[in-house]
């Protein structure tokens, strides 16, 4: 039976588009387009303005793949970041993290995804061409590959691996193991037999 609707077509358009983001179902969704209509001024009219510009200004930086209204993006025009270290991840939202954690003051490069043979996913399917020249092109120190330690992901660190080996440049990817305030019980085994291989000197 197909559900009523509620309101005009436009607001139960708005309804289904919030339900197609990450973390919104058809509720949630109905209860987040309730709360931008009752605060219209203060939330609907200026997110609706910060869309239009975002779909007008917003791109893909054409050196390290990452979004911004610039490009160069704001971080590879930054001259006050490392430009001897590049970190490598597979998508925006991970540089987004790891400036939150504000770890390292470096420059990325956003692959845009991981290699998947079973998905049809290949290298010219990647910003990987574009990372395999930076590397060769540009004074690099280290090369972090900051890439999820997935089965598909760990395919894409040695795909990664072989096409810089004729390079003189460190590679170095992120530690897996044990988490900070983890508790070794609640563990799966892949991450406590990943974490004893990697154990370090205390």
């Amino acid at each position: 039976m197909a559900q009523k609707s509620v309101a005009g077509p436009e607001i139960e358009r708005l309804i289904q588009l919030l339900a197609k983001l990450p973390g919104l179902g058809p509720r949630s969704a109905r209860r987040a387009a309730l709360h931008l209509i009752k605060k219209k001024d203060q939330l609907l009219v200026p997110l609706a303005e910060a869309m239009g510009v975002a779909v007008s200004e917003i791109g893909i930086c054409s050196t390290c793949g990452t979004v911004d209204t610039s490009d160069p993006c704001t971080i590879c025009a930054d001259t006050k970041r490392d430009q001897s270290v590049l970190v490598v991840v597979e998508d925006v939202a991970d540089l987004w993290a790891l400036e939150r954690a504000g770890a390292v003051n470096a420059r990325y490069h956003v692959l845009g995804g991981t290699l998947s043979p079973l998905d049809g996913v290949g290298p010219d399917d990647l910003n990987l061409a574009t990372l395999i020249d930076r590397c060769a092109n540009e004074p690099l120190d280290e090369i972090i590959l900051a890439i999820n330690a997935t089965v598909e992901g760990q395919t894409t660190a040695h795909y990664i691996m072989d096409q810089l080996s004729h390079l003189e440049v460190n590679v170095t990817r992120l530690a897996h193991g044990v988490p900070v305030g983890g508790e070794l019980d609640y563990l799966d085994e892949g991450t406590l037999t990943q974490a004893l291989k990697a154990r370090t000197q205390f």
